[in-house]
């Protein structure tokens, strides 16, 4: 770094120093207040995986290759056999309408009989598109086995995929789709709030601070000793009498908290960008940033023969190089100030995104960075 911007750092910090003094006179925004239930969910009330196989069927000649699946050839032998229609030898079955699929599916907590869950259809053999099918039925099992759903329906793709003779075109993904309420649940899953003693919050960021203000919100609203921390990430709530479970749920789950987290910076090099966390500091440190540029002109110039000689044109590369180095000085920066100030000061002087990375990985490895580094 040169001379002058040098100097216009030190008077970046300077001015961002006096800010800083001033901002200890007036107050700066709190942390914001956000609810409980968008930090933490309930232990018991979560989401099932299902997962089946099935058949596509009624493509236009989109499907799979029945050579190359042979998966496929079984399935739709199974489902003829089952519908009545058997002793078909394997060259009888040449269809490029029908395609094998794995139907995958959220099962909400609480669903009962009766009610409709999406579900996500993905092609499994070599079917180039799943437009304009319908999946035939297909049961959804849990990971214990039973059958929780049955799903059926016309499928929704969202990408296309047009080809030629010399030319192809893709949008999306045409081999996965999905079917809005194109599944039925057939089981419930057991599971009696009101027969629990107590209920457990499970933090989705582990905290002890923010456990702690958790609990203390809970304890004002349902009286002291309702909560209890039991590790950073969750907190056990007690029931009091026969208290009605659902609704002492409905009536945490609105309660505002101010949530904390560690010091972090987050760092993406692909892109150059960065995020700072709030509470990232940094102790007095001395800075010089510099660089090396090369710079390298290719010229080509053709040597030919002089008029009624023997010779052959030849083309003669020529290559020039140059190479610059920035003067560098140390720039001090008084400790106590934010990391968002720094990357103030360094942009006010013209520091790339890349330099600045680069600044802030050599300040973590001095140790003077007090936060956690995460490069993605």
């Amino acid at each position: 770094m040169s001379a002058f911007p040098a100097l216009l750092l030190r008077r970046a910090l300077a001015v961002l120093g006096l800010g800083l003094s001033l901002a200890l006179l007036v107050p700066g925004p709190g942390r914001a207040e956000v609810r409980i239930k968008d930090i933490a969910q309930f232990e018991g009330v979560r989401d099932n995986q299902l997962v089946g196989y099935g058949l596509v069927v009624g493509l236009n000649g989109s499907g799979d290759t029945l050579r190359n699946s042979p998966f496929t050839r079984k399935s739709i032998e199974g489902m003829l056999e089952r519908l009545g229609v058997g002793n078909l030898s394997q060259d009888a079955i040449k269809t490029r309408n029908t395609a094998a699929v794995m139907v995958t599916a959220k099962l909400p907590p609480f669903s009962r009989r009766g009610s409709t869950i999406d579900v996500t259809v993905s092609s499994l053999g070599d079917a180039t598109s799943l437009r304009g099918g319908t999946l035939i039925v297909t049961p959804l099992t849990g990971a214990d086995g039973e059958i929780y759903a049955v799903a059926q329906g016309p499928v929704a793709v969202a990408g296309y995929n047009a080809k030629g003779n010399a030319a192809s075109v893709t949008s999306g993904v045409p081999t996965a789709a999905r079917i809005a309420n194109g599944a039925i649940v057939e089981r419930e899953v057991k599971f009696d709030l009101n027969s629990l003693g107590s209920v457990r919050l499970a933090l989705r960021t582990p905290d002890f601070t923010t456990a702690e203000r958790v609990r203390d919100v809970i304890d004002g609203k349902l009286g002291a000793g309702t909560a209890r921390v039991l590790d950073s990430g969750t907190i056990q709530v007690r029931r009091r009498g026969k208290e009605d479970i659902p609704g002492m749920l409905a009536s945490i789950e609105r309660l505002r908290v101010k949530a904390d987290s560690v010091a972090k910076v987050v760092i993406d090099e692909k892109t150059g960008t960065i995020v700072i966390g709030e509470n990232v500091r940094i102790d007095r440190v001395a800075i010089s940033e510099g660089g090396l540029t090369v710079k390298v002109r290719e010229h080509y110039k053709v040597s030919q023969p002089k008029p009624l000689s023997i010779g052959n044109t030849v083309v003669v590369p020529e290559t020039n190089l140059k190479v610059e180095e920035k003067n560098t000085k140390f720039t001090v920066l008084d400790g106590d100030v934010s990391l968002q100030d720094l990357v103030d000061g360094l942009n006010a002087i013209g520091v790339t995104a890349r330099q600045t990375i680069g600044i802030l990985q050599a300040i973590k490895a001095a140790g003077a960075l007090h936060a956690e580094l995460e490069i993605i």
